[in-house]
C-alpha cells in the first residue's frame, strides 16, 4: 500500500487551521512589545518578557509531538490537540491586551506577560501536531507541496492579523490613542477578531480532513528503511515520555545538520519580531527610546503591523514557486537563495530614507521566511519514520527555541549596552544571522531531493 495522491484542495483544507493559527500569532508578534511597554516595559526588558515564547516552545511541542504520535482515537491522532491549542490561544488573546481588568490583583505587565504565556503555549500545542499531519498523510512527491501550501496559508493568516490594527483605524475610524497605560481599542478588537477566526479555521480542518489509522501508517512502502538516515524503529509499542531524550540522541544526520540552519535563521526572526517597533519608532521616526505613549509611537507601532503583513504576504505568494524553484535547483540552493535576499533586507532597513522604503526591506524577509516555513520541514520529513513524525518534529523544534532563547537573554542587554539604546542594530544582527543560515544549508544532506532538468 501506498499513501492516496490528494487534491489541491484537500491539502489546502488539511492546512487551512495554520491560517487561523498564524493569524493569532502575528497579532503577537507585531503587538506584544507595543502592549508590555504600554503596560510599562522599558525596550532593554522586551527580549526578558519574550523569552517565554521559546521556552513554551522547547517544553511543550516535544511532548506534544510525542503523545499525538501515541495517541487514536475516535477524533483521531493530531487533530484534538490542535482544537486544544486553538481554544486555549483564542483565551489569550482575548484577555492580553485586557490585562489591565485584572490590575487590582497584579500589575498589568504582569499579567500581560502571563497572557503571552498561556498564547505561546497553546500555540505551541497546536502547531506541532499541524507539522506531523502534513508528514503523516502527504507522499514523498506532494510533501514540498504540502508545506508550501501550508506556508502559503500561514502567510494570509498573518497578513490579516498585521493588518487588523492599523485597518480598524484607518478605514473603519476606531482609536488607536492611548491614555493612562491602556491598550488602544484597535488592538483590544483585533485580538478578539484574531480569536474567533484562529477557531473558526482549526474547525474547517478539524471537519474535513481524515487521518490514517496507526495500522494503515504501518503498511505504507515509506515506512521501511528506504536511507541510512531513516530512523529504524523497532522498538516495542511502550514507551515513556523519557524516550524523547533516546530520540534525541538517535535523531538523523540529516536532522543534525539542519539544526545550525535552524539556530541563525530563527536567531535572527526573533530580533526581528522583538525589536522592530522600538528600532522603527527611533530609527525612522526619530522618536526617544523612552516613548511608548506618543501619537507617532502608536502610528509607528501601526505601521509596523503593515510591514509585518507585507513580508507575510510576500510568503504566501512566494510559497507557491517554492516547489516548481526546488525542482529545477532543489531544496537547498532554493532555501540558502531566499535566506540570502532575507539577510540583505534586514541589512537595508539602515539605510531607507522613510517607512514607505522599508516595504522593499520586507519583500526580502518575506521570500527568506517562506523558505523557511517549508524547506527545512521537507527535507526534514524524508529522514524520519511516519512512525517518529510528531515527536522528531517536535525536537525539532529545539532547533527554533534555543536561538530564540539566547536572543531573549543577550539581546536586551546588547541593545542597551552595546547599541546604546538603538534597537535598528539588533535588527542588522538578524541580518547578519540570516547570511550564516545562509551558508550553512550547503552542509545538509537531503536525502530525497527530487531534481527535474
Amino acid at each position: 500500500m501506498e499513501k492516496r495522491r490528494l487534491n489541491f484542495w484537500q491539502i489546502w483544507n488539511m492546512s487551512f487551521g495554520f491560517m487561523g493559527i498564524q493569524m493569532g500569532f502575528a497579532l503577537q508578534n507585531a503587538n506584544a512589545s507595543r502592549i508590555l511597554q504600554i503596560f510599562g516595559a522599558d525596550v532593554h526588558q522586551l527580549s526578558w518578557f519574550w523569552i517565554i515564547a521559546p521556552l513554551m516552545g522547547l517544553i511543550v511541542q516535544p511532548i506534544i509531538g510525542h503523545y499525538s504520535d501515541k495517541t487514536w482515537g475516535r477524533f483521531g491522532r493530531r487533530k484534538p490537540y490542535f482544537l486544544v491549542g486553538a481554544i486555549l490561544a483564542s483565551i489569550g488573546l482575548v484577555l492580553m491586551p485586557q490585562a489591565d481588568i485584572f490590575i487590582a490583583f497584579l500589575p498589568a505587565l504582569w499579567v500581560g506577560a502571563g497572557m503571552l504565556m498561556i498564547m505561546d503555549a497553546s500555540f505551541n500545542v497546536a502547531m506541532e501536531p499541524f507539522r506531523a499531519l502534513v508528514g503523516d498523510n502527504l507522499r514523498t512527491d506532494q510533501r514540498t507541496l504540502g508545506f508550501s501550501v501550508q506556508t502559503a496559508l500561514i502567510g494570509f493568516g498573518a497578513v490579516i492579523g498585521s493588518w487588523l490594527p492599523y485597518a480598524l483605524t484607518n478605514w473603519f475610524s476606531v482609536s488607536n490613542e492611548t491614555a493612562g497605560g491602556t491598550i488602544p481599542l484597535n488592538l483590544i478588537l483585533s485580538f478578539i477578531i484574531g480569536a474567533i477566526i484562529l477557531i473558526g479555521s482549526i474547525l474547517v480542518t478539524v471537519t474535513t480532513t481524515k487521518e490514517y489509522s496507526p495500522e494503515e501508517l504501518a503498511s505504507f512502502e515509506d515506512k521501511k528503511t528506504h536511507s541510512e538516515t531513516i530512523v529504524k524503529d523497532n522498538e516495542e509499542d511502550k514507551s515513556s515520555l523519557l524516550d524523547i531524550f533516546k530520540d534525541f540522541k538517535k535523531m538523523p544526520t540529516t536532522m543534525r545538520q539542519l539544526s545550525w540552519v535552524q539556530f541563525f535563521s530563527w536567531f535572527g526572526l526573533f530580533g526581528l519580531w522583538v525589536f522592530a517597533t522600538p528600532a522603527i519608532a527611533q530609527h525612522t521616526y526619530g522618536l526617544l527610546h523612552t516613548d511608548s505613549s506618543s501619537p507617532a509611537y502608536q502610528n509607528a507601532g501601526d505601521w509596523v503591523g503593515i510591514l509585518f503583513g507585507v513580508y507575510n504576504l510576500v510568503s504566501a505568494l512566494y510559497a507557491f514557486t517554492l516547489p516548481y524553484i526546488a525542482k529545477k535547483i532543489g531544496r537547498k540552493k532554493t532555501h540558502a537563495a531566499s535566506l540570502v535576499v532575507g539577510g540583505l533586507g534586514l541589512l537595508s532597513m539602515y539605510i531607507m530614507p522613510d517607512e514607505n522604503w522599508l516595504i522593499i526591506s520586507m519583500i526580502g524577509v518575506g521570500i527568506a521566511w517562506a523558505s523557511i516555513l517549508a524547506m527545512p520541514y521537507a527535507i526534514l520529513a524524508g529522514s524520519i519514520s511516519p512512525k517518529k513524525m510528531g515527536v522528531y518534529m517536535g525536537i525539532f523544534n529545539f532547533f527554533i527555541v534555543i536561538p530564540q532563547i539566547i536572543n531573549a537573554l543577550i539581546g536586551g542587554p546588547l541593545v542597551k549596552y552595546a547599541y546604546n539604546n538603538h534597537a535598528i542594530f539588533a535588527l542588522l544582527m538578524s541580518g547578519v544571522s540570516f547570511l550564516i543560515a545562509a551558508a550553512l544549508v550547503f552542509k545538509v544532506k537531503d536525502v530525497d531531493d527530487v531534481i527535474q532538468s
